[in-house]
Order: C-alpha cells, then sequence, then structure tokens
C-alpha cells in the first residue's frame, strides 16, 4: 500500500500530466517498436477540432440555404450554384475531419492493431495451457486464473532466476511469512484504513464498478470516437484524464453525472461513489474473535521481523530481506487479464539502509548502464523517456541515492535477460502526485505491452516510513546502532516518568501511559514541558488505551541534557524492489511472440522466442522415424537430459518432423535433438531454425551448455558440421 499526497495543479500541468501519461504502441511484431510517449500534438488537434466545428456549421448554414433556394422556387442555376458550394464545403469537413481522426488515431496507438496482436498471444497462451481461467468449467470468476505447465514452468524460470540474480548474488536473507494477517498489523501499515478504490453499483442490480475507469472510458472514447466535441470541451476531458486520480468520491461522483456515465451492461444509473477495501477480510480461529485479511503485499511480513533479522546478520547495516509469495486484492471489476488480478505472486525485497548513508560498495558494477529513463522533469516538459547513463544520473541527484540506483541497474539487468526488449521497458520516476509523503525517491520499471506502458516492478526509497508504524503501533522499537570509536558528546532528550505519581493516578494503566510517555518524539515532549510548567497540566493521548488521560507535573520530568554516548541508536531506511511476477511473464510472452510462413507459405506459425533461461521446456527429443533402434537412441538422451538437470520432452509419434518442429516453437522450446541414425544426431535451434550434426554422445552435453549459458549458439555453430535443413521442416 502506498500512501499519496494530493496536490492541486493549473491547467497547464495538468494537460502536461495528460501528455505524459499516453503511450505510443503500433503494430507489434518480431522487430522492436519505438517506446517514446506519445506527445499529442495539441495546437494542431485543437485547431482542427475548431476549424471541423466551423465547417460543420458552414455546412448547416448552406444546407438551411440550398433548402430555402428550393423552398422559394429560385433560378435553378442560383440552385445549382448554391448546391456545388455545399458540395465543396462538404469536402472540406471530410477532409478535416480524417486529419482529426488520424492525429487521434496515432496518439491512441492503433488500437485495432494492439487488440489484434493480444487476441493471437492469448489464444495461443489458452489454447496451449499457458493460463486459463479458474473453474473454467463453472464459468469461472473474474481475476482469478490457473497455470498450465508451460506456464508453471516459465514461472518457475522466472522465480529461480530471481532467486539467483538477488537473492544470492547480494546475499539477501530470505523469508516465509503466512498470508494471513492480523488486522494489528495492517491497521499500522495504513492497509486498514486507505487501501481502497472508489467504486459505484448499478442501482438496480447491483453490479459493481471501478469509478474511475468509467470516468476514464467515458473520457477516452470520448476523445477517440467523437470528431464533433469542440476544442474546449476535449481540452477539458483532457484535463479530467490527467487529475482524476486524485479526486475526492464527491469530484469523482460529480463528472459521473455531469457527463451522463451509467452502468456498462443495462444503461442503469449509478450511486455516488465510495470507498471499497481492497484486502479480502477473515477470521483466525473458530472464535472468530480475531479479525484478520489476506495480505495484499509481501512486505509487512519482513518489516514486523525486523529486529530478529536484524540480530541474525549479526545487528550489521545495510542488509536486505527477501519474500517470495501470494498476494491477494479483491479488485472491483478486474480485466487486462494476468495485468490485474486478485490473487498474484509478488517477489519483494526491503534493503535496511543508514538514512546518514545511502551509498552502494557495489554501485560501480552498474554505474556505466544505459537505457531509457524518464525523469520527471522530462515528463512535466512534455519530452519523452531517453537512454540515459546510470552514473550519471546518480552524481547529477536525478536519482535519489547509490542504492536506489544500484536497484534501477540490478532490476534492468534482470529483466532483459529473462527476454524483455529493452526497446521497451524503460523506467519513470514518479510525480509529486504520486509520490507517497514519506517517500525520498520512486522510480517503476515499465514495460510496453498492447496495454500500453505496464508497471511491472516499483523501485521506492520508503525513508523510515514503515519501521516507525509499526514501532508506534507494537512499542516494540525497530531500530539499528551504530558504535562510536570514540564517545561523542550530544544533547539529549530525557523523558522520566515518576512512577509512583502515575501508579497513584492510573493503577492498571500505568504501564501504558508510562510507555507513551516514553515514546515521545522531541517536539511532542518539549510542547508538553512548556505547557505543563504554564498550566501545570497537560491533556495526553495514549495510543495504546484509546483515550485521553490528564498529565500533571509531578508525573514526568522533561529536560535536555548533554551526555557522552558510544552509540548512536536510529531507524533505518528502507529501499523496496517490488516485482509484479505475473505482469512481467504476461509482458514476456508478448515480447516473445511472433508468427512466420509455414514452408509451403500457406499459413503463419505462431512461436515463442524465449530464451532458453525461461523456455518452460529446453530440449524435445524427436527419432525422425518410428524405428525402434532410433527410439532406443532417443531413450538414451532423454535419460542423460534428465541426468543433468535439464527439461525435455521426448515425441515418438508418426507424425511428420516439421509439424513436430512446429509444435514445439509454439511452447518455445529452444532445441530439438532429431535422432536419424545410431551414431550421430542433429541439434536444430529454435530462432533461425539452423542445424548442426553432433555425436549420440555428445547431444546432451551440448544442449546442457547451452540451455545454462556457458555457451551460445553460435559457439555450437563455429564447432560442429551443419546440418542442410532443407527437407528439416516440411
Amino acid at each position: 500500500m502506498r500512501i499519496f499526497s494530493t496536490l492541486v495543479f493549473p491547467r497547464r500541468q495538468q494537460q502536461q500530466i495528460f501528455n505524459l501519461r499516453q503511450f505510443q504502441t503500433t503494430t507489434i511484431l518480431r522487430k522492436p517498436i519505438s517506446i517514446a510517449p506519445i506527445q499529442i500534438p495539441m495546437d494542431a488537434e485543437q485547431s482542427l477540432r475548431q476549424s471541423l466545428s466551423e465547417k460543420s456549421s458552414s455546412v448547416e448554414a448552406q444546407g438551411n440555404a440550398v433548402r430555402a433556394l428550393k423552398a422559394s422556387r429560385a433560378a435553378k442555376p442560383e440552385i445549382d450554384a448554391a448546391i456545388e458550394q455545399l458540395n465543396k464545403l462538404k469536402l472540406e469537413k471530410s477532409a478535416v475531419e480524417k486529419e482529426l481522426q488520424s492525429i487521434i488515431s496515432s496518439s491512441g496507438n492503433g488500437s485495432l492493431n494492439r487488440e489484434a496482436f493480444r487476441k493471437a498471444v492469448v489464444n495461443t497462451l489458452e489454447r496451449r495451457l499457458f493460463y486459463i481461467p479458474s473453474f473454467k468449467i463453472y464459468s469461472g470468476v473474474a481475476g482469478l486464473f490457473d497455470y498450465g505447465p508451460p506456464g508453471c514452468a516459465i514461472k518457475s524460470n522466472v522465480l529461480s532466476f530471481w532467486r539467483q540474480h538477488f537473492i544470492l548474488e547480494e546475499n539477501m536473507l530470505e523469508v516465509d511469512c503466512p498470508c494471513v494477517t492480523p488486522e494489528v498489523v495492517l491497521k499500522a501499515s495504513g492497509h486498514v484504513d486507505k487501501f481502497t478504490d472508489l467504486m459505484v453499483k448499478d442501482e438496480k442490480t447491483g453490479t459493481c464498478y471501478r469509478a474511475d475507469h468509467l470516468l476514464k472510458d467515458y473520457c477516452t472514447d470520448k476523445l477517440e470516437k467523437d470528431l464533433t466535441i469542440s476544442a474546449e470541451n476535449a481540452a477539458e476531458l483532457k484535463d479530467v484524464l490527467a487529475v482524476m486520480e486524485d479526486f475526492s468520491p464527491e469530484q469523482l461522483g460529480a463528472k459521473i453525472k455531469e457527463y451522463g456515465i451509467t452502468a456498462p451492461d443495462t444503461k442503469n444509473p449509478l450511486s455516488d461513489p465510495y470507498p471499497f477495501n481492497l484486502m479480502f477480510q477473515t477470521s483466525i480461529g473458530p472464535s472468530g474473535l480475531i479479525p484478520g485479511y489476506m495480505r495484499p503485499e509481501t512486505a509487512q511480513g519482513i518489516f514486523v521481523n525486523f529486529k530478529d533479522l536484524y540480530y541474525y546478520n549479526g545487528k550489521k547495516l545495510p542488509f536486505a530481506a527477501a519474500q517470495i509469495g501470494q498476494a491477494f486484492r479483491n479488485e472491483i471489476s478486474p480485466r487486462q487479464g494476468l495485468l490485474r488480478v486478485r490473487e498474484f505472486t509478488l517477489a519483494e525485497i526491503e534493503h535496511f539502509v543508514d538514512p546518514e548513508n545511502k551509498s552502494h560498495p557495489k554501485f560501480s558494477d552498474v554505474a556505466k548502464l544505459e537505457f531509457l529513463m524518464f525523469p520527471r522533469e522530462e515528463q512535466m516538459s512534455g519530452q519523452s523517456a531517453k537512454k540515459l547513463c546510470l552514473g550519471e544520473a546518480v552524481s547529477k541527484g536525478t536519482v535519489n541515492n547509490e542504492t536506489l540506483g544500484y536497484f534501477i541497474g540490478r532490476v534492468y539487468l534482470f529483466l532483459t535477460r529473462l527476454g524483455i526488449d529493452k526497446e521497451r521497458l524503460r523506467f519513470r520516476q514518479h510525480l509529486a502526485n504520486e509520490m507517497a509523503h514519506y517517500a525520498a525517491d520512486c522510480w517503476d520499471a515499465e514495460i510496453e505491452s498492447s496495454y500500453g506502458w505496464i508497471e511491472c516492478v516499483g523501485i521506492a526509497d520508503r525513508s523510515a516510513y514503515d519501521l516507525r508504524a509499526h514501532s508506534d503501533k507494537s512499542g516494540v522499537p525497530l531500530v539499528a546502532e551504530e558504535k562510536f570509536a570514540e564517545p561523542k558528546e550530544v544533547e539529549k532528550l530525557v523523558i522520566t516518568p515518576v512512577k509512583k505519581e502515575l501508579g497513584l493516578a492510573f493503577k492498571g494503566n500505568q504501564k501504558n501511559v508510562v510507555e507513551s510517555l516514553e515514546a515521545m518524539n522531541e517536539e511532542e515532549a518539549m510542547e508538553m514541558k512548556a505547557s505543563l510548567e504554564s498550566k501545570g497540566e497537560v491533556e495526553f493521548y495514549v495510543c495504546t488505551l484509546n483515550k485521553t488521560v490528564s498529565i500533571k507535573k509531578n508525573m514526568v520530568s522533561i529536560s535536555k541534557e548533554k551526555k557522552k554516548e558510544h552509540q548512536r541508536v536510529f531507524t533505518p531506511s528502507v529501499i523496496e524492489p517490488s516485482f509484479g511476477i505475473g505482469r512481467i511473464i504476461y509482458c514476456l510472452y508478448e515480447h516473445c511472440f511472433s508468427t512466420r510462413p509455414s514452408k509451403a507459405g500457406d499459413e503463419q506459425l505462431n512461436l515463442f522466442r524465449f530464451p532458453p533461461l525461461v523456455a518452460p521446456i529446453k530440449c524435445t527429443v524427436f527419432p525422425l522415424v518410428q524405428n525402434q533402434q532410433f527410439e532406443e537412441a532417443a531413450k538414451v538422451i532423454s535419460k542423460e537430459l534428465a541426468s543433468v538437470g535439464i527439461s525435455h520432452k521426448i515425441d515418438i509419434t508418426g507424425t511428420s518432423i516439421g509439424k513436430r518442429y512446429a509444435r514445439t516453437d509454439e511452447l518455445g522450446v529452444p532445441f530439438a535433438i532429431t535422432v536419424d541414425s545410431d551414431a550421430s544426431v542433429t541439434i536444430r535451434e529454435r530462432d533461425s531454425k539452423d542445424q548442426v550434426r553432433v555425436s549420440l554422445k555428445e547431444a546432451a552435453s551440448v544442449v546442457s551448455s547451452v540451455s545454462e549459458g556457458k555457451m551460445t549458439w553460435q559457439d555450437v555453430w563455429a564447432s560442429f558440421p551443419h546440418h542442410s535443413s532443407a527437407a528439416a521442416d516440411e
């Protein structure tokens, strides 16, 4: 959960925000596409809308003139001249409409092409059982999906590489915490009160909709499909799109009423928007007295275990803890397939660091990386994402600190090694109105898909907010220590509760009052001191009692004293990279999907170009024909592949070898071993369809080496005899 501050932007900045939130997507094929965000030519669009309005008025006026001439039985040449002028004006209006539609279509990013591409990808994924809607035989439930065998294998490979890339290479501490979380934990984190979306209901059927989605869909459809709206109305709709994330329920409801938005399915009127908490509520234990929730993120389990993890790590900072697990969000109206679901896998890292020293010893490893970055200033000025050197971005202060920059670099390496197209990956800095009030800096790794730019990883410097929140609520100090080589003289706040007087006044509640007094920060304590000295008594709220009590001057002593300290006690800051695994996997599917013509050229064949690292099956083994000798050789190779941990599939059906290749290409299998003799075999590479011939004994080790990255296909191609593939893919 992220708590956002609310800002009000002037109209010019609203339009800038709208511009930067647009995305540019063309027909997605094998080749990388431009990822610069679309900059809507506002002056041109406004001018064309104004011109269209004027042309429409002229056409209407000329039409009225023609009708008047006919009614007055004017001379035929006069009527013909008026009709000619009317047709001329209609042609001019049509030309303006086409030009305006062209601009709108380009800023709308070729939605038909995107949808056709998405449909081809999703049809293939569901047909080959990468994933399917859950509970399909019972008509399914929106926002829930089952991963089939290839989908499970890809997810497992992605998570395995995540563990290697982050947990093992960065020496992180992995934890595994329960999905069911007591309410008190999520109350402290802010989720119980603020983890909400605004919802409206169909007043007759009770069907629920997410209010901002309805408003967004209305504005977008109007802008893309209605050429008759004026330039002023178009500008207003764009203003609404720019700032509606900051709308209050009242503002959102007012816009829905103003635009006459109704329930999409029934056209019935809608209720006023109201907040809906996205957490699944439950109770813990048979009595039902302990309220709880299914966790909406995995991070809280790490925060509440900070003290034990800190001691486990030898009381040394910095250190990072990581967790992979399921999270649950009761989305109001899930859509966009795997991108917005109700149960999903998160992989989260909480890197704890001294707030006074956010340097990173390994930053130089990533400092020279260059990739697309979209800083806040460029977004507000309407520019595009551009390639920046990470080291320069940190040194110039664009990225707040080295540790945050280091994780941005590591996330870039992780995603590109998985197979994400680096030309369709950008790191976008949060705008001021997106930033939580406590955050120092936040960046999102956004991947371009047919749905536009999708936030797949969030990398945030969350300062000390989370640990302080849990310290305040639990009463357990979640702090770290820095030992000084020499004692330092510092001025310290000293709060000394007089327990005897507090005991007489509060009896059994004495401990709660003492703890609350001792937990005061310096500002609160000095205000209390001043009030006690001037009035002799002050009202004081005790959070653990949930009530206000009266504190008298004789109950507490507050002063500042100079002391020599041997250590510094502080609350660590947290750098948090949070990965939406399902979103990453879906974007990977789109980036790796392509088609190519069959050998006969009469159909297009689908294939997924997964890198061997994540491919669901690394290799297939085919006897060329149904022959016992070849089949026995295939079983030997299969056994050797299994012994070195290479996932594979053996196919001894009588189907033609070309059809078997096509079937496995559609699953994204990178290599195929074809047994066509008892001494040697061919190995085919999926993308190039090139083949080499190797001995029977070498086949498994070659595939193992190239699958694990010890060799490249170019190395294999250079090391073994080439095999003609002229007849192979028939």
